[in-house]
C-alpha cells in the first residue's frame, strides 16, 4: 500500500460529493451509498498520487459516475420487479423537489454536466477535462440539459 496518500483525509474531503452524485444517479439512498463506498474501495485498493485537491476529486466523480453507469446496466438491476399496480401511491420525500426530479430524469450524459456544473460549480472547460468532451459538448449538453428541465418542468414528464 502507498503510504505517501491519506485515504482518510480523502474520504473526509469527498466523500459527501461523492455520494451527491451517487445519489444523483441511482435515487436510492442505500445504493448511492453502496456505490460511493465501492468508489473509495477502488483508491484503497490502488491508491495513487493526484497532482492537487482538484485532479483529486475530479478523479473521484470520474470513478463514481463510471461505476453508477456500470451498477445501471448489470443484470441485478435489469432484472429488478416492477412495483404491484395495486399498491397505494405515496408522495415524493420531501428532499426531492421537482427540479430533483427532473434533474435525476436527465439521461446521464446531460446529468454529469447539470451536476458539475451547478452542484460542485466546475467550469465548462473543467467539465470537459473531467469527462474527456470537448468544452463546446459541455456548453452544448447544459444548453439542451435546460431545455430538457424546462419542457419537464413545465408538465411534459418525458425528458428521455
Amino acid at each position: 500500500m502507498d503510504a505517501s496518500i491519506d485515504i482518510e483525509g480523502v474520504f473526509t474531503r469527498h466523500v459527501k460529493t461523492v455520494y451527491r452524485l451517487c445519489y444523483s444517479y441511482l435515487g436510492s439512498h442505500a445504493e448511492a451509498e453502496d456505490a460511493a463506498q465501492a468508489v473509495f474501495m477502488k483508491l484503497l485498493d490502488r491508491p495513487r498520487a493526484f497532482a492537487d485537491a482538484e485532479h483529486e476529486k475530479a478523479w473521484l466523480l470520474r470513478v463514481a459516475a463510471n461505476h453508477c453507469k456500470d451498477v445501471l446496466k448489470s443484470a441485478r438491476v435489469k432484472r429488478a420487479a416492477s412495483m404491484p399496480p395495486d399498491l397505494p401511491d405515496r408522495p415524493a420525500p420531501p428532499d426531492k423537489s421537482d427540479l430533483l426530479q427532473a434533474v435525476l430524469a436527465l439521461p446521464s450524459v446531460y446529468k454529469d454536466c447539470v451536476y458539475l456544473h451547478y452542484y460542485e460549480g466546475y467550469k465548462t472547460d473543467e467539465i470537459a477535462e473531467i469527462t474527456s468532451t470537448p468544452p463546446s459538448t459541455v456548453r452544448n449538453r447544459l444548453r439542451d440539459a435546460r431545455a430538457l428541465l424546462k419542457l419537464a418542468l413545465e408538465g411534459d414528464d418525458d425528458v428521455r
